[in-house]
């Protein structure tokens, strides 16, 4: 058994992570060859597609869920996610005005206070949870939660944008009443909430057990800011529990899978990815540390980067596995997957990151958008998942490469994004989600996370000023949420001696990588001072030599992330044993 790895101290890595979240968010527009004309063209193009989503949505379909944009008409789709009939809804149901909620920090970004404040107000007098409704617990938390959390901070932050008196906390207390209502799902003997809940009454009787990987362990960023927001622990307390217990139910090579049941534990979908089903549970492991500043999280995500890297990655891409073995179970690529080029950047692991990044455009010029689902092994479409209903994953992993690298190819992956956009899914009602990439056949629904996270990362790709004086992290539904010291655990002290801040620790280990240490190596460090720290999974060999006496002094290999081992004639290596 290989002894632990060694780690920054919790203050110097915190530290780091300021210093990497300014890199990447903060700074104005460099000269990196992209013309300002070009830069401005394209900017416009973005504000008009949110406005032609957002202006249809309130005329055709708000105070309701989602715009129905063929039809000019609205969907409730709050409790439609899942696929719930519309049948179960009661008659004077109004809606939760979803799209509003996920366009209120989009506005803000935008710089459009006029709006915020018309969305405010809207919502103070129309949205109300006291409904007859089942949801989904997950989506409801990531879309409703997070919005409303988002928005009241911004309208905090921002209150001298808006008029006097206007803004009176209704946000966050549309907030607290929501998250009383998460509450009785969590009242299982594991604490894994159950996936679906009523909203005036709690779970209902013969309801499911199953839920997802993302549905138990992604409500700590949401929940965990509330409680701070309330000074009521509850919230943070019962999703922490949650990702607690099941983080316990990992196995012994540190990989989780899909499912799982919420009374027993016991899982029930033994292969997973990075995709549907699991994928903002490593988003949020490592969100949660930023935010929060809890080695707790910084362990469990360090432990399951790793595990990821060890059995899903092949080259560029992640295939799925089974969590018990490590054996590949599926080889294909999902939408959702377009996520992981992000998260790596913000990791400082921009190569890997760049890798896969190209992979997915490539995949995305030949059909003119991203399929839900490819499969590798045969080179095709899946034979029933052919759709792309609009989402944010890959424009969102592009905004931040190009945040990391200043690299003007990032700026023209955009225009390609954009200029799909418009040609095969606008109409003029609106933006409409493509039912099958083949044909380019549309579907008449445009989700939510539209105007909230695939316009949003578009707008910021040319357009960053929102993100000049405040470092923030994106919930998975692209909802921003402030960094601040007073949330942290624990703060450490720094010195600024320029415009970038040092750790002054003479204890820092040796044996660090660029994850370990929270560094982005491709846009700080080796710029900056010249640092040899590397990509994510490497860990150095103890000994510049490479010489050993045992395997503990022998670190991880960069590209395989294998463990390397002690030779007999004492060397470091990836050796074939043979037996």
């Amino acid at each position: 058994m290989r002894s632990p790895e060694p780690s920054l101290p919790a203050p110097a890595r915190l530290v780091v992570v300021a210093l990497l979240l300014a890199a990447l968010t903060g700074g104005a527009v460099g000269v990196d060859g992209y013309g300002r004309a070009r830069r401005l063209h394209m900017k416009n193009k973005v504000l008009e597609m949110f406005y032609h989503a957002y202006d249809n949505y309130m005329t055709y379909a708000f105070p309701h869920d989602e715009l129905k944009p063929l039809t000019k008409s609205f969907t409730d789709s709050l409790s439609e996610l899942g696929n719930l009939n519309l049948e179960h809804l009661p008659q004077d149901y109004n809606g939760s005005a979803l799209t509003l909620v996920e366009s209120l920090s989009s506005l803000v970004v935008l710089g459009n206070f006029t709006e915020f404040e018309r969305g405010i107000l809207c919502l103070s007098e129309n949205l109300t949870f006291d409904v007859d409704a089942r949801i989904n617990l997950f989506e409801c938390n990531i879309r409703l939660l997070g919005g409303l959390i988002s928005a009241h901070l911004l309208a905090k932050d921002y209150s001298s944008h808006l008029k006097d008196g206007l803004y009176q906390d209704q946000l966050l207390h549309l907030a607290e009443n929501l998250g009383n209502r998460f509450l009785p799902a969590f009242e299982t003997p594991t604490g894994l909430p159950y996936a679906w809940i009523n909203l005036k009454y709690g779970v209902m009787e013969n309801e499911t057990t199953e839920t997802s990987t993302s549905g138990c362990g992604s409500l700590i960023l949401e929940m965990g800011v509330l409680s701070r927001l309330t000074g009521d622990s509850r919230y943070e307390a019962a999703a922490l529990r949650a990702l607690r217990k099941l983080w316990s139910l990992r196995s012994s090579l540190n990989l989780v899978g899909t499912t799982l049941d919420v009374l027993t534990g016991k899982w029930i979908e033994y292969s997973s990815g990075i995709g549907a089903g699991v994928d903002s549970f490593y988003e949020y492991l490592i969100k949660a540390y930023i935010l929060f500043g809890s080695d707790e999280y910084w362990d469990m995500f360090h432990s399951a980067y790793l595990a990821v890297q060890k059995y899903f990655r092949h080259g560029p891409w992640y295939h799925e596995a089974d969590m018990r073995t490590g054996e590949a179970t599926h080889w294909q690529l999902t939408s959702l997957q377009a996520f992981w080029p992000g998260l790596q950047t913000l990791l400082g692991d921009v190569a890997a990151a760049n890798l896969s990044h190209r992979e997915f455009y490539n995949v995305w010029q030949r059909f003119g958008v991203l399929p839900e689902r490819y499969l590798l092994d045969y080179g095709i479409l899946h034979p029933t998942e052919k759709y792309y209903p609009l989402r944010p994953e890959f424009a969102e992993s592009t905004f931040y490469l190009y945040q990391a690298t200043k690299d003007p190819w990032y700026l023209e992956v955009g225009e390609t994004i954009i200029g799909s956009l418009n040609y095969y899914t606008k109409v003029d009602g609106g933006f409409a989600s493509v039912r099958d990439v083949s044909t380019m056949k549309l579907e008449d629904h445009q989700h939510s996370f539209f105007l909230s996270e695939t316009c949003k990362y578009l707008f910021l790709l040319y357009d960053d000023s929102f993100l000049r004086n405040q470092n923030y992290i994106f919930t998975t539904e692209g909802h921003p949420l402030p960094i601040r010291s007073t949330w942290h655990e624990k703060f450490p002290a720094t010195h600024v001696p320029s415009n970038w801040t040092f750790v002054k620790d003479e204890s820092q280990p040796i044996r660090v990588s660029a994850l370990s240490s929270q560094v982005c190596p491709e846009t700080v460090f080796q710029k900056s001072v010249g640092s040899p720290w590397e990509s994510a999974c490497h860990v150095p060999d103890v000994h510049a030599s490479h010489r050993c006496r045992t395997d503990d002094d022998c670190g991880i290999e960069a590209v395989t992330c294998k463990k390397r081992t002690c030779s007999m004639a004492g060397y470091c290596g990836l050796w074939l044993v043979i037996y």
